[in-house]
């Protein structure tokens, strides 16, 4: 880790995987900026919030003034209606990366998902060259975020990490989970691989912590140095216990995407 940052911005600050950030970065940079919608509740009197509407551009790019690297959580973060995954995941993306480039930041970690690759099925291993198959609107909106990383990488000299994040989370809580689980401390490593890895241009990886059972091969995570230090099988037993008595799911226990896959679902499962 070559590169060092001084300040870094937290977008959706206050979701789940923003509040954990912020505690687990705390001191790793002389300074962290932290935006979202709303001002969080738990906001410590040290911590420097903005409040940003990703759909405003002029917010999102007053919120960025004098930031060196970005940690895109914000936007919405489970299935919605189109328009919703509209204006918060597609325009709300697009914001972020032109505010970026306007203010002159040099790195920009996105926060992709599992659910980009959603309708893979999970006999299948994939790594990050396979074609996209969204499992969702949401998953529709990640793939989109990438593809911008991409165009900003390129053509206007960002330096981009999309992690495509499993389910973060202390331990894995069921059969899909061992498969896809990334701890906090993982998750830590794999955003400043993002933030300070001196050759980053662009790259996207797996968000999954040591998973025996990962549909996923993550060789380009391993090669920015990449050393996952928790397995999910550890919580082997607990997590299969959970998963008694939960009724059978035909197109969601099939699809790497789960419930995402399954959902409004009307087309042929043995196409797939």
């Amino acid at each position: 880790m070559a590169m060092a940052l001084e300040r870094v911005l937290i977008t959706g600050a206050a979701g789940g995987i923003g509040r954990r950030l912020r505690r687990l970065l705390r001191g790793v940079y002389p300074a962290l900026r932290l935006s979202d919608k709303v001002r969080p509740d738990d906001l410590a009197a040290d911590e420097d919030f903005v409040a940003a509407d990703l759909g405003d551009l002029a917010a999102v790019e007053a919120a960025l003034a004098g930031v060196d690297g970005i940690v895109h959580l914000g936007g919405m973060s489970v299935e919605n209606d189109w328009e919703t995954i509209l204006q918060a995941n597609i325009i709300g993306t697009r914001n972020l990366f032109e505010a970026a480039r306007r203010q002159g930041v040099a790195r920009v970690v996105f926060a992709s998902s599992n659910h980009a690759m959603g309708f893979y099925p999970r006999r299948r291993r994939v790594g990050t060259a396979a074609l996209v198959r969204p499992d969702s609107r949401y998953g529709v909106s990640k793939a989109f975020g990438e593809a911008l990383g991409a165009l900003y990488a390129d053509k206007h000299g960002l330096r981009v990490l999309c992690i495509r994040i499993g389910n973060v989370d202390d331990r894995p809580v069921d059969r899909r989970r061992l498969a896809i689980w990334l701890h906090p401390d993982d998750l830590v490593q794999l955003v400043r691989i993002g933030l300070e890895h001196p050759a980053l241009h662009y790259e996207v990886v797996y968000g999954a912590s040591d998973n025996e059972r990962s549909w996923w091969d993550n060789g380009a995570a391993f090669r920015l140095g990449y050393r996952p230090q928790w397995r999910a099988e550890d919580y082997r037993d607990q997590a299969l216990a959970a998963e008694r008595g939960r009724p059978p799911d035909p197109v969601g226990d099939a699809m790497q995407g789960g419930p995402f896959a399954s959902a409004e679902f009307s087309g042929d499962i043995e196409r797939l």
